[in-house]
């Protein structure tokens, strides 16, 4: 009788330990960022594009990188901005585009 007590105990004792570790690994996941992993260096057209973002290793991820997110919501992953390359470029087209929003007619 006292070795089918100590089996229950050590199965909950078990079990328990095992919700644990994955109740711990469901919660470490969660803050998990979405990363680029390689980018490629193909220009990308303007009128695709509506946001961006920079990703830095500070983020979690391995590559730095200038994510362009589309209309659709796609995410486009480019090489780093440097002082004279296409990426620079449609980063400061964006930034004209969002200070200079187009004017609505109204009705």
């Amino acid at each position: 009788m006292v070795r089918n007590s100590v089996t229950v105990q050590a199965a909950a004792l078990l079990l328990l330990t095992l919700l644990f570790i994955c109740w711990n690994a469901a919660e470490a996941t969660d803050g998990a960022s979405d990363c680029c992993l390689t980018t490629v260096d193909k220009k990308i057209p303007q009128n695709l594009v509506k946001s961006y973002y920079v990703q830095t290793l500070e983020m979690g991820c391995r590559v730095q990188a200038t994510v362009f997110v589309t209309k659709k919501g796609k995410q486009l992953c480019a090489p780093p901005a440097t002082k004279n390359n296409w990426v620079k470029k449609l980063i400061n087209k964006l930034k004209k585009k969002s200070r200079n929003p187009s004017k609505r007619k109204t009705q």
